[in-house]
């Protein structure tokens, strides 16, 4: 219950963000250039960021008031967390993109051995930081939360990996979240993840008619979520599953394009390509 009910308050409160988000996505210093060349806005991401702000005060205020049985759970603050501090990052990479030659994991490692900071490696550096800050809460400790903190830092930049199309990356964190929630028997600690989730559906439509981008402020942040998520409903043994999968992909996604794999699979092409326009 708990989940639906997040879904739809990150529906509603998306929207609403995205409404008064619109002229500052509109800012000159987020148009990009899309992969067609039109100029579009970027770090749409942010508005998964306000959406996920204003539920948990909505919460937050709701409780002391005697309106709702229970506030903020650890789980809600370590979403909190990892959905602000993952689209901040990734917004410093949309605005200002420095150090376009360290591209992917062996560029920034690369780019840091020379002395040099990209922007990448600043997401690197900062979202493994970060990442430990978030799981803390809600990990065992010690070599758990060295795994906890991979996975969620891990899955913050799959999703970025997979956003090189309109809808891609949220159609992934979509049946990502699916994938979760329904083997775990959708457990009340998902609330949280499910209001990202659903505020990032919101921006779906656009996305796919590419009025927008996600950009790494909303890609990382998806990921990081839905990696934390994984901590917050399984257990260790599927944990380290996922993460070893996860680090696989990561690894794969450095190595051949993602975009290549899903056109040469008829239905990955199909799924991928649905909605988007022509």
């Amino acid at each position: 219950m708990r989940v639906l009910l997040g879904l739809l308050v990150g529906l509603t409160v998306g929207w609403l963000s995205w409404q008064a988000l619109r002229d500052v996505l509109a800012a000159p210093v987020l148009a990009r250039a899309n992969h067609r060349g039109t100029v579009i806005p970027t770090g749409a991401g942010l508005v998964v960021t306000v959406a996920g702000l204003a539920a948990a005060a909505a919460t937050a205020l709701a409780a002391e008031s005697g309106l709702v049985d229970a506030g903020l759970s650890q789980a809600d603050t370590a979403v909190l967390t990892t959905v602000v501090g993952f689209a901040l990052l990734g917004l410093v990479d949309d605005v200002v993109g420095w150090g376009g030659d360290g591209r992917g994991f062996r560029g920034h490692v690369a780019a840091l051995a020379r002395g040099r900071m990209t922007t990448g490696a600043l997401k690197l550096v900062g979202g493994a930081a970060l990442a430990v800050a978030a799981s803390a809460p809600v990990s065992a400790g010690g070599l758990q939360l060295v795994g906890d903190a991979a996975l969620v830092a891990l899955a913050a930049n799959l999703a970025n990996q997979f956003d090189r199309a309109p809808g891609r990356a949220l159609k992934v964190a979509t049946l990502a979240f699916v994938l979760l929630a329904v083997p775990t028997g959708v457990p009340e600690a998902l609330g949280g993840v499910a209001v990202a989730v659903g505020a990032g559906l919101v921006l779906l439509p656009a996305d796919l008619g590419e009025r927008l981008m996600l950009g790494d402020t909303g890609a990382n942040a998806m990921g990081g979520v839905l990696g934390l998520g994984v901590v917050v409903a399984t257990g260790p043994g599927t944990r380290l599953v996922v993460l070893v999968v996860v680090a696989a992909l990561n690894l794969a996604g450095d190595l051949v394009s993602f975009s290549r794999v899903i056109d040469a699979v008829p239905v990955l092409r199909a799924v991928d390509r649905a909605g988007r326009r022509r």
